[in-house]
């Protein structure tokens, strides 16, 4: 057995179903290893950023590691932004590459990364950006290196390990002779007894003297699988809901208790009950930029902040906890309700104000689809379990916005590290991970431009993802950005191709619409028709997505904008 035949058997034998990557020299032994394999589909991608996209895809919402291979030098270096992803994402991950002939380093061979004389050094590029990163040195420490390496992926909060294999192990008479079965032993995080009694204690005396309460929930929650713990929770002790957006979903958008999305591109009922709150108590929440207005100063001022993670770099780090809970997320509700429970008597019901988003009138703009009107048919016409991923830009704003989730549907966004075309590709992996659920991206013409050849990979394999561009032939985020800093704008716009017809010539589904009723037919016929879809809608250049500097609103962020301004002049 070969070494790459070897990490095969090892990643079937812990339940991988998928790998993505790309061709090359050093690679093939992976590429013929997967070709026999009978438990992992291997998939041949157009570009390896893509492989790393899709295997974080992959991961994103299920509890599979995410696979992604390619060749040495330029085909790994084009995994880093995968890598990336799945480290500020929490994404358990494993990036295998090709490393040039150690007999030959030092000489410039091809595809040398070794740091030697003039050369890239790749162990410190994926040391960087990844929990752990090996070169397997003999064949025989494939599976000790193997085992350690993927554990580690899974180990507290996930992340993207790397394994290098050089060139001559591929060759005979570079064989795996002690090979075994790997065995995977992900540890639990349980919560620290006396810090949870502390937390239960506050919420006790806080629930006694009448104190506003709100939970923040982030993604943390959905990797831990907690939705089930936080709606007992939430439901037991009359709890209003905040989310980010990449809380979207734990719980039903349409249940009494949920307000809405808090963050820069949210909602004004969620940031009017967190300035009324006395205690927020925040689940899987790392307080990322556009989740707090930019790292709002006084965000926390004159209220507490209970803080649950379970990555101890993540408590203090941009908010000081007055009370924090390392532990997995689900665990750590878990025992918090334990604890709270013979302590707090009856709950009256909340005020909560209601959004009814997806029902709001906007007013039409002829010629053009208004991107709010999207987000909205979407919303209504999603199938149950249905999952919702936004590519960079301004459609996430809108996607978050409007569209109200049902129990059991999910939504991500581009997260911290938010590479442009990232959830463009990664779609694909979500699909596969979840055969049995619709796919439906929202991307900006410039994320489908950048990454959509890719089309031709879900053709190949039959994946019904259905990919909506947002056409109106610019950067419309970045464009606002320099309408704000810089009073003018440059190099922003440009000229796209027929999208539609495009996807119709690899094999996909295409149509193009420029009203709302030609889009909601579009959809409609994308949802029906069990094939990879693309819905080029040309929409209107002059809808600005409801962002806000301020937690206190869009006017007050406008108004201290303006202020700043005047104070540089």
């Amino acid at each position: 057995m070969r070494v790459f035949e070897a990490i095969v058997a090892g990643l079937e034998n812990i339940g991988v179903t998928a790998a993505y990557g790309g061709a090359g020299e050093t690679a093939t032994g992976m590429m013929i290893a997967l070709k026999h394999s009978t438990k992992i589909r291997g998939i041949i991608t157009r570009h390896e950023q893509a492989a790393s996209f899709m295997a974080c895809g992959q991961a994103m919402f299920s509890d599979q590691l995410g696979v992604c291979w390619a060749t040495a030098g330029p085909g790994a270096f084009n995994l880093i932004s995968g890598l990336g992803i799945a480290m500020s994402d929490s994404y358990p991950m494993l990036a295998i590459t090709g490393y040039a002939n150690r007999n030959w380093r030092g000489r410039g061979s091809l595809n040398e990364t070794s740091g030697l004389n003039n050369t890239p050094d790749s162990q410190a590029m994926f040391a960087a950006c990844t929990k752990g990163s090996w070169i397997i040195d003999h064949p025989d420490q494939t599976c000790d290196i193997l085992e350690q390496a993927v554990n580690l992926a899974f180990d507290g909060r996930p992340g993207p390990v790397h394994i290098a294999v050089p060139g001559e192990f591929g060759l005979p008479g570079h064989d795996v002779t002690n090979y075994r079965p790997i065995v995977l032993s992900v540890r639990s995080c349980p919560p620290d007894p006396a810090r949870v009694e502390d937390v239960a204690t506050m919420l006790a005396d806080a629930f006694a003297k009448g104190k506003s309460v709100v939970a923040l929930v982030g993604f943390g929650a959905h990797r831990s699988g907690a939705g089930t713990a936080i709606r007992l929770f939430l439901e037991r002790f009359q709890i209003p809901l905040l989310t980010t957006l990449d809380g979207k979903g734990i719980l039903d958008e349409n249940h009494p208790l949920s307000i809405g999305v808090f963050c820069d591109s949210g909602h004004a009922s969620a940031w009017k009950a967190f300035l009324a709150a006395d205690v927020v108590v925040a689940i899987g929440n790392a307080f990322n930029q556009h989740a707090t207005f930019n790292y709002w100063a006084d965000l926390f001022e004159d209220r507490k902040l209970v803080h649950i993670n379970i990555s101890e770099i993540e408590i203090d780090k941009v908010y000081k906890a007055d009370h924090a809970i390392v532990a997995d997320a689900r665990l750590a509700i878990e025992a918090l309700t334990v604890a709270l429970d013979p302590r707090v008597g009856p709950r009256a019901a909340p005020t909560v104000d209601g959004r009814d988003y997806e029902y709001r009138t906007i007013l039409p703009v002829p010629g053009t689809v208004h991107p709010g009107r999207i987000a909205q048919i979407v919303g209504r016409m999603l199938p149950p379990r249905a999952i919702v991923l936004a590519d960079a830009g301004a459609h996430l704003a809108w996607f978050g916005y409007y569209i109200e989730l049902e129990d059991g549907q999910h939504f991500r966004k581009p997260g911290a590290f938010g590479p442009m075309a990232g959830h463009t590709n990664g779609a694909i992996g979500v699909q596969l991970a979840h055969p049995d659920r619709q796919v439906v991206v929202g991307c900006g013409d410039g994320c489908y431009s950048l990454s959509g050849f890719e089309l031709m990979t879900a053709v190949e394999h039959d994946l019904p993802v259905i990919w909506i561009i947002f056409n109106d032939g610019q950067f419309k985020l970045i464009k606002i950005y320099q309408l704000t800093e810089y009073r003018e704008t440059g190099l922003v716009e440009f000229q796209n191709p027929d999208f539609a017809a495009y996807a119709r010539a690899c094999g996909a589904d295409g149509y193009t619409v420029d009203d709302e009723d030609g889009f909601e037919t579009a959809f409609a016929a994308a949802l029906a028709s069990g094939k990879p879809s693309v819905i080029d809608a040309h929409i209107t250049r002059w809808a600005v997505p409801h962002y806000g500097t301020s937690p206190q609103g869009v006017i007050a962020g406008i108004v201290e904008r303006v202020e700043k301004r005047f104070r540089e002049d």
